[in-house]
């Protein structure tokens, strides 16, 4: 039998600049040594890798796409990559692969045929927004991405305010950025006055905007957040 390689996790920064501000050494170190990647999207991969010190070796990688058009045959088909110890990288546009991210099926399939999983250190919007929003950081829960039809949604929302309640646990929630806006205006139409609710667009960016305020209070001077991306967290 031969051996089989290892499936890195490798985390990409929130925005557009230096990843050394934000991977550590290590990171590097690990994607120097690596020829082969499982990526979300070529195009934003290639500008990453190169940025982060492939610049001139890029057209030597070995790029596959794993995102929601991929269908369950192709993935299994991934695991072919791993044969004769070959490691192989995998990129999100999410910033860490595999939370709220089409890469998640690639790390079962490693668990399934008995692939090592090396999750590596970076930028997860979702824990930094919950450590900057002063809320349950001992109790909380991701919800990921809410319904889109705006009955449904705010039917979600009023769900969510209450299992908050009932568990004083922070509900964590992400919405596509074009739609930001309306979600915002659905969480101040669905939910109590004197719930909280923690706004954290732009995390790690120069333009970051991190707020936490009582729905009557966001009332008052309700934030046009636009197309950024964010991360919405309540607690009642």
């Amino acid at each position: 039998m031969t051996e089989k390689g290892k499936l890195y996790l490798i985390p990409t920064p929130l925005g557009d600049y230096d990843p050394a501000l934000v991977l550590p050494a290590p990171v590097f170190e690990v994607i120097s040594g690596l020829k082969t990647f499982v990526v979300e999207e070529v195009r934003t991969a290639r500008r990453f890798l190169s940025a982060a010190g492939l610049k001139g070796h890029i057209g030597e990688l070995e790029f596959h796409e794993l995102n929601e058009h991929t269908a369950p045959a192709e993935v299994d088909a991934f695991a072919k990559l791993f044969a004769d110890g070959n490691n192989v990288g995998l990129l999100s546009e999410a910033g860490l692969p595999a939370v709220a991210d089409p890469g998640a099926l690639l790390v079962a399939l490693c668990h399934r045929e008995g692939i090592e999983v090396v999750p590596l250190t970076g930028p997860s919007s979702l824990m930094m927004a919950l450590m900057a929003s002063g809320l349950n950081g001992q109790s909380f829960a991701f919800n990921g991405y809410l319904p889109v039809k705006p009955e449904e949604r705010r039917n979600a929302l009023k769900t969510l305010e209450k299992r908050s309640s009932q568990l004083r646990q922070s509900q964590i929630f992400i919405e596509t950025p074009y739609r930001n806006d309306s979600l915002l205006a659905d969480i101040l139409a669905s939910c109590g006055g004197r719930t909280k609710v923690c706004v954290a667009a732009d995390i790690t960016l120069e333009s970051a905007y991190i707020k936490t305020r009582t729905v009557e209070q966001w009332k008052r001077e309700v934030p046009v957040i636009g197309k950024r991306p964010c991360v919405f967290i309540i607690l009642a």
